[in-house]
């Protein structure tokens, strides 16, 4: 594969981003509310063909050192490639990471239901008041509404990694975002480049994808750390939620909260939301806000137990299938559908 082409696809990759959300589908109600949501989020929105093109620019040199917790992460990008050939796996793109804080990105859900209906990258210079004020706007045209801090960003090249997180994280995301760049030349990441642009969208290719990127990242980053990393920070364990199983706790809130809106208490569920996310910031998890668009956002991370979809055990199911990782990529990649999954699996 050429460089053009690989900067083309590139270049194509950024401009989609994440910015894009409800499709025009003809009907005005829909087209009234997309353009609601882009006039009161326009002040804060990224502008994002500009920001692409300079971060495409923009010399890394001055973006790559050490994290939050003083470990020299200059040579992220090496140890990455080294492992990824060590696993036969194609770097394609090359991987070129940025350290620094990503945008934030405005989640959008209907109030009476869960679902990732839009989405739009933010300024990552937003204060909190800014961030609330723009969810409280929101709000009022009935939608639940929640600016997220992002972890990475892969919509992007190269792709960012927020630094403030501790060096294992940093390890993890920084292989995500290059797994997502990576997939995008494949089928099923291509139908998600899609879906970001509002042309196709199908809520298990969004799963699907993340999911996937998901399994990469963890066995990537898992030996990249092992292999780079695992004596270069203190292991702090945290004490938050000692005796509190956070991911038990928020799968059950997420099926109680499923159950309110099915039978049309969106007051109620609104509530207990508020309710529950007292009780995590009270074990030690800071959430600061739970709601609608706190579970359309983390349910489409298949292994988030704030999700509810099958897509995550079925793609583990496939995985334990193959020896090899690459051997996986290659097979899962080609999955265009939860169908197509299904039938990997049981025709293997």
């Amino acid at each position: 594969m050429s460089k053009f082409f690989i900067c083309v696809a590139i270049l194509i990759l950024l401009m989609s981003g994440c910015a894009a959300g409800i499709p025009s589908t003809g009907n005005a109600g829909t087209s009234d509310l997309k353009n609601e949501i882009r006039r009161i989020a326009e002040p804060y929105s990224l502008k994002v063909p500009g920001w692409e093109l300079e971060n495409f620019l923009r010399p890394l040199k001055n973006s790559r050192g050490q994290n939050d917790k003083e470990v020299d992460l200059s040579g992220l990008d090496s140890q990455i490639e080294l492992v990824l050939k060590d696993q036969g796996i194609d770097i394609v793109p090359p991987v070129r990471i940025r350290l620094e804080r990503p945008p934030l990105l405005l989640v959008l859900s209907p109030r009476n239901r869960i679902e990732y209906l839009d989405r739009i990258l933010l300024s990552p210079d937003m204060s909190l008041s800014q961030m609330e004020s723009l969810e409280n706007q929101l709000d009022q045209v009935n939608l639940s509404a929640l600016v997220v801090e992002l972890g990475g960003l892969g919509a992007a090249y190269p792709a960012l990694v927020s630094p403030d997180m501790p060096v294992r994280d940093v390890v993890d995301a920084a292989a995500e975002e290059w797994s997502h760049q990576n997939l995008a030349f494949r089928p099923l990441g291509y139908l998600y480049l899609l879906d970001s642009l509002g042309i196709s969208q199908n809520p298990d290719v969004i799963t699907m994808n993340e999911t996937l990127a998901g399994i990469m990242a963890g066995e990537i980053g898992k030996k990249v750390y092992e292999n780079y990393y695992n004596n270069s920070e203190e292991q702090q364990k945290s004490h938050a939620g000692r005796g509190f199983d956070f991911n038990r706790e928020m799968r059950l809130t997420r099926r109680n909260v499923d159950v309110l809106l099915a039978q049309g208490d969106i007051k109620g569920a609104e509530q207990y939301m508020n309710e529950r996310c007292l009780v995590f910031n009270g074990n030690g998890y800071s959430i600061r806000k739970l709601n609608q668009a706190y579970f359309a956002f983390h349910g489409i991370y298949g292994q988030d137990p704030g999700a509810v979809s099958p897509i995550y055990d079925a793609m583990q199911k496939l995985r334990a299938r193959y020896t090899t990782l690459s051997h996986f990529i290659e097979e899962a990649s080609k999955l265009t559908s939860y169908t197509d999954l299904q039938k990997a699996i049981a025709n293997y």
